[in-house]
């Protein structure tokens, strides 16, 4: 395989964030350590929803309800080992497990009702089916209803890696990523892959070759599915806490803004994209101008939005635009 510019300039992003966490300990500060492990999580999510829409044409606002399982997952368990002294409950094996099947069997049903339908009412589908899973979160006053469940102890992973150390946790989650964006190149190249693009391209052709464009869309819908739920799991753990507002439709249209932001259809795009996207919020929201009394800090995304405007206008590939080479060909 050919090197490209392209390629160096992926693999050299992919050094520094592997740097990360020796960088902060140079500047002594282990705030951006948390930041970018937070970015990272969402890259995966965005990634396994880029799948779907970049490589799908399948535009889902329920994607997030997965984020939610796989969070919730880790939450409730902790929630039972430290109110009611079920140990097991707190195996971070047991919690991954509970989060990929969980998101799995959730995305199947979705997956199987939504894919009958078409553009605007498969959009809608999903996005009901997400606040559904979103309210019905809301209405468990046992795990903290619309306050969210505190997170007292992080999953036990029996030692083979130590959740409760930020490092661990980041270079877990960095090395997550570097397997998920294999296995997405691998799995969009494959033969399964080009199913799925042709379907996207025209979907009578793969009918007539004796393709059935359903099945293979409803068996990426639940791949997509899994790898947001395991996001999920990290998500939880990262934070230490977990809400319904993690399963809220908007947090998918996050998403959705991150892959257009990074580049639709490409393998790294959703990586940019979200990097782009937290980055712009944590340096928007701490602008201190003000216009008329009104705080541009608090209202960033009045700032976001003309920019994603330009990007959309002038960039339809996103940041995948500037890269060289051509993303389809040399990823």
């Amino acid at each position: 395989m050919t090197i490209t510019p392209r390629h160096f300039i992926n693999a050299l992003l992919l050094v520094i964030l592997a740097l990360v966490p020796v960088i902060t300990d140079w500047m002594g500060d282990s705030f951006y350590t948390g930041l970018i492990s937070r970015i990272l999580i969402l890259a995966i999510a965005a990634l396994s929803l880029n799948l779907l829409i970049g490589y799908g044409g399948m535009v889902s606002f329920g994607h997030a309800a997965y984020l939610g399982v796989g969070a919730y997952a880790v939450g409730i368990g902790a929630f039972h080992a430290f109110e009611d002294g079920i140990d097991w409950m707190l195996n971070g094996y047991v919690q991954l497990a509970a989060a990929i099947v969980g998101s799995a069997l959730i995305a199947l049903v979705i997956g199987a009702i939504s894919l009958r339908t078409r553009g605007v009412y498969f959009i809608m589908i999903t996005m009901a089916f997400s606040q559904m899973l979103y309210f019905t979160a809301v209405g468990v006053e046992t795990y903290g209803a619309d306050d969210g469940l505190s997170i007292y102890s992080r999953s036990d992973m029996l030692g083979l890696i130590d959740l409760g150390n930020e490092k661990s946790l980041y270079y877990l989650i960095f090395i997550s990523l570097l397997v998920i964006l294999y296995l997405m190149h691998r799995l969009v190249n494959s033969p399964f892959g080009n199913v799925i693009r042709g379907a996207k391209s025209n979907e009578a052709r793969m009918r007539t070759i004796g393709f059935s464009p359903y099945r293979y869309r409803l068996t990426a819908f639940v791949i997509a599915g899994v790898i947001a739920g395991y996001a999920g799991f990290l998500m939880a753990n990262l934070n230490d806490f977990v809400s319904p507002d993690v399963m809220h439709w908007t947090r998918s249209g996050d998403l959705i803004i991150m892959i257009i932001l990074g580049g639709i259809g490409s393998l790294f795009g959703p990586l940019y994209g979200a990097l782009a996207f937290l980055m712009l919020e944590e340096l928007l929201s701490s602008v201190p101008y003000s216009i008329g009394g009104l705080h541009l800090g608090e209202y960033w995304q009045l700032i976001f939005g003309p920019l994603l405007i330009l990007i959309v206008l002038f960039a339809r590939n996103g940041i995948d635009s500037f890269l060289p080479g051509n993303a389809r060909r040399s990823e």
